[in-house]
């Protein structure tokens, strides 16, 4: 295939342009087998990887289909895996270019490489302990499903929205923009606090000579026609209602809202009933209570 790419190189118009202004050496052999292992390397590369994406989405779609598995979990399992055997796919490609260019373009003999393998292999074992311990660590994270891309997770006291999963490490951003790279080997602990659905919970403190069944009344209200607006129906699994009342002085009094939400969506929710709860307590005439600032004094 090669010597045919060279001689029809040779012959074409392409060619003689090239020879006839002395730059003939641009289609010499090695020039050629080189530039025939890495575009057909190319090919294979981009081939390999939608096959890679094709392959995942049917199998995680079709295992979804006798799952409780929603759309968001679906595409983070998706987004996840792939990321993860598209390292690994690029890696061999890296290795299979690499011998080939070696072998055919250079003429390295590789035979006593491969035949030597076993000794290789022991000493790169010992070298690259780490290096293996990362990628089946992480390849038993994602078979335990224990985060996704897209997840909010602490790892080892690192919080933060997972952005990657790779065959080394994990990537974390957290809310002030810094990224954060966790070999997977090293971790041991993990709070995903977006997995399978959230909670959104807050408190509010209202003046002790308030009603409570009245709050409660309006609370259990405010929450129930969220959960029913187009835009928020299907971010909320349970709506938010009154849960509990906490501590109690001459101050306040202290009320405990929380709900069922989906995954990654219960700030958004916190938020939306916080604010509908403030104009309903305006239209009520409920006051919240005034807490006392903590101010510094000079000495």
């Amino acid at each position: 295939m090669d010597e045919l790419l060279y001689k029809a190189l040779q012959e074409s118009p392409l060619g003689e342009w090239l020879t006839t202004h002395g730059m003939d050496w641009l289609i010499n052999q090695r020039i050629t087998d080189l530039a025939s292992i890495i575009f057909g390397s190319i090919l294979i590369y981009y081939i390999g990887k939608l096959f890679i994406t094709q392959g995942i989405r049917h199998i995680i779609r079709s295992t979804a289909k006798h799952r409780s598995w929603n759309r968001k979990d679906v595409e983070k399992r998706e987004k996840t895996l792939v990321g993860m055997m598209k390292s690994f796919w690029r890696i061999i490609m890296l290795a299979y270019v690499a011998a080939m260019i070696a072998s055919q373009t250079f003429g390295f003999d590789l035979s006593p490489l491969f035949a030597s393998a076993g000794i290789i292999g022991v000493a790169l074992g010992f070298g690259s302990q780490s290096l293996v311990k990362d990628f089946l660590s992480g390849v038993f994270i994602i078979a335990e499903n224990q985060y996704r891309v897209g997840d909010i997770v602490d790892i080892m006291g690192s919080t933060g929205t997972v952005e990657r999963v790779g065959t080394h490490s994990t990537v974390l951003r957290d809310s002030d923009g810094n990224v954060h790279y966790i070999p997977n080997g090293t971790i041991q602990r993990v709070i995903n606090k977006t997995m399978g659905y959230s909670v959104s919970r807050f408190t509010l403190n209202i003046d002790p000579s308030t009603d409570i069944g009245q709050v409660t009344e309006i609370i259990n209200s405010v929450g129930a026609k969220l959960a029913k607006e187009a835009a928020w129906k299907k971010k909320i699994i349970d709506p938010p209602q009154f849960t509990a009342v906490g501590e109690i002085s001459g101050r306040s009094i202290e009320i405990t809202i929380s709900g069922k939400t989906t995954p990654s969506d219960q700030w958004s929710v916190s938020s939306a009933m916080r604010s509908r709860l403030l104009k309903a307590f305006e239209k009520e005439n409920i006051v919240l209570a005034s807490l006392p600032a903590t101010i510094a004094t000079k000495r």
